[in-house]
């Protein structure tokens, strides 16, 4: 029962921390009322600023997609409880972004700047990108996403269920919501710096390259199922070379 509760508690934590992390991604990427953001900060040269600014999300790229592996996972089960591995993965996750939000150089150089109707409508679609993100976790099951699922079957001795494959609304539309709004939170903004620019260029790099991978592991456990899905839903981009528009009524998982 002391492991169980260990394990619980752990998660709590993991949760607590993502919950910050994310909170401050909000006011990082969006310029709104945290202290250091995307364009506010310490002033340092372009050069330092790009070099800096590459390294931190390439530290994130690495340990997002290295412990998303089922290769990594089967060898990170000799060491911690199977209950507690998704909790891990988002504790390092957000530990790693607050790092990236702690350390980032700002690049102030202006690329845009809209105003008027236009400001309003970029804001609009920035603010319905985190929507997106954030209620496309929810569609599927966001306490398993981030490890409090696996955490309370611990705590009753509970084995964790086998998972399916199911497609609930916005995943009937792209098979990546979640990815899709966080392209449109990075990427709708009025005021396009040089500094958000890198980042957005940089998160969309890592994305496409992420999801080839994700949607590889995704075949390889739900097989035809999946080839399927892929076949009559895009990507990202709805509507995109999509083939047939009817609804998917089986069951469907989870990206990861």
């Amino acid at each position: 029962m002391f492991t169980r509760l260990a394990i619980l508690l752990y998660g709590l934590v993991s949760y607590a921390i993502f919950t910050v992390s994310f909170l401050y991604a909000l006011g990082f990427v969006g310029n709104y009322v945290v202290a250091k953001s995307i364009d506010v900060g310490p002033a340092s040269n372009v050069g330092e600023a790009i070099v800096v600014d590459l390294l931190l999300m390439s530290l994130f790229a690495v340990q997002h997609s290295v412990m998303a592996r089922p290769a990594f996972k089967r060898w990170l089960a000799e060491f911690i409880p199977a209950a507690c591995q998704r909790s891990t993965y988002v504790l390092l996750s957000s530990l790693i972004l607050l790092l990236l939000f702690w350390q980032w150089r700002p690049i102030p150089a202006p690329v845009w700047q809209a105003s008027g109707i236009a400001a309003w409508l970029l804001t609009s679609v920035h603010w319905l990108g985190w929507l997106i993100a954030f209620a496309s976790t929810h569609m599927i099951d966001h306490f398993d996403l981030f490890g409090l699922r696996q955490a309370f079957l611990a705590l009753r001795g509970a084995e964790m269920p086998r998972q399916s494959f199911r497609t609930p609304l916005l995943y009937k539309v792209v098979r990546h919501p979640i990815m899709l709004g966080f392209l449109l939170a990075f990427w709708a903004t009025p005021a396009m710096t040089g500094g958000h620019l890198l980042f957005a260029l940089a998160n969309t790099a890592y994305i496409l390259v992420a999801l080839q991978f994700e949607e590889r592991d995704l075949i390889a456990v739900f097989g035809a199922t999946y080839q399927e899905y892929r076949r009559r839903v895009p990507m990202l981009v709805p509507g995109l070379f999509a083939r047939r528009r009817n609804e998917d009524r089986r069951p469907v998982g989870a990206p990861r």
